[in-house]
């Protein structure tokens, strides 16, 4: 089928990895590595974590829940500290092909994110939030699990964007990083790429959608 839409995700793709943050603090707390992410994938659905994505507790409450988990994990790790970890560097050559896809198809973006204080990327008070502001107002259709009390890998969000956008999922790109948040979208009919890189998705971009978007990675 003839791609009408390219749906993104947003931390992870147009910035740097939140993961790479989280390996840093750990290091530097003598933390085993990828505990963070341990604790977020330890009941997925209903942890912390889930919880604040969906505005179901507040940036307070995160606080003492994640810091429950942490320490039922062995390790004592305020939901607080977490939160800062999650602003990444932007991607240049990333927005540059959202803009050339913008040209060609409709272009949407879900993402998990928190109501309190922690917007597009994750983060509305973020360094940089003001450039996160100015990518996302190049989307036609933003979900967003804080306002829409849904969030991936819930397939019900990736219908819900589908359906703003009027796309059939087979006639979609969807991009994140995570191959849990992948794996839904392909099951519903989406192409996916699942981004390891920079370079690696601009290229499977390109290969997909038939646009020369090496050069804008040049």
């Amino acid at each position: 089928m003839t791609i009408e839409a390219v749906i993104w995700d947003f931390g992870g793709v147009f910035t740097t990895s939140p993961f790479e943050a989280f390996n840093r603090y750990e290091l530097a707390r003598g933390l085993p590595k990828d505990f963070i992410r341990t604790i977020n994938a330890t009941n997925p659905d209903a942890n912390a974590w889930a919880l604040f994505e969906q505005a179901k507790i507040d940036a307070a409450g995160f606080d003492g829940l994640f810091l429950e988990e942490s320490t039922a994990a062995g390790q004592a790790v305020r939901g607080a500290d977490v939160l800062p970890l999650l602003s990444g560097d932007f991607r240049p050559a990333m927005v540059e092909a959202l803009k050339a896809c913008k040209a060609v198809f409709k272009v949407g973006c879900i993402t998990n994110n928190m109501a309190q204080g922690h917007g597009p990327g994750m983060a509305a008070t973020e360094p940089g939030a003001d450039q996160g502001a100015q990518i996302m107002a190049l989307f036609d259709v933003v979900i967003e699990s804080s306002k829409a009390g849904v969030r991936k890998p819930d397939p019900r969000i990736y219908e819900m964007i589908c359906k703003a956008l009027d796309v059939s999922p087979k006639a979609c790109v969807y991009l994140d990083d995570l191959g849990i948040n992948c794996k839904p979208a392909a099951l519903l009919g989406m192409t996916a790429i699942k981004v390891i890189s920079e370079a690696q998705a601009l290229t499977d971009l390109a290969r997909i959608t038939g646009l020369a978007l090496e050069r804008v990675a040049a």
